[in-house]
């Protein structure tokens, strides 16, 4: 989960482990991009509004790295034209603020199923 905010990512990460999840934080894009060795994800959780590099900035650059990477895109503004440039990012769901603690748990194992059955070789 990526959040400039400390209380946000404190309250989601409570949520979230209540709930059953591992949930590893960052304050900014570049702490997550920065790391000697990132490991991929189940699941992404990103906030839209972060400096320098915002939600959508950062969702292209997890695409590049891991191309079937489940990404939510979480924000305070529920506009058309976030939602559309999230989409063209290849985020899948987009989550509005503060409104998360029942919609942010299912929306989350419905990305990781989805990873799943996408990942799940085809029978012949």
């Amino acid at each position: 989960m990526i959040d400039d905010d400390p209380d946000v990512l404190s309250s989601l990460r409570f949520l979230l482990e209540t709930e059953g999840f591992y949930v590893c934080t960052f304050k900014s894009a570049s702490s997550l991009l920065n790391l000697d060795s990132p490991a991929s994800a189940d699941c992404y959780v990103i906030d839209y509004r972060m400096e320098p590099v915002d939600g959508i900035d950062l969702a292209r650059r997890l695409r590049e790295r891991y191309p079937g990477a489940s990404i939510i895109l979480i924000t305070s503004s529920p506009d058309e034209t976030v939602k559309a440039d999230a989409h063209r990012a290849g985020i899948h769901t987009v989550l509005v603020k503060p409104h998360l603690d029942e919609s942010l748990p299912p929306a989350i194992r419905a990305a990781i199923e989805r990873n799943r059955i996408n990942s799940t070789p085809a029978k012949p």
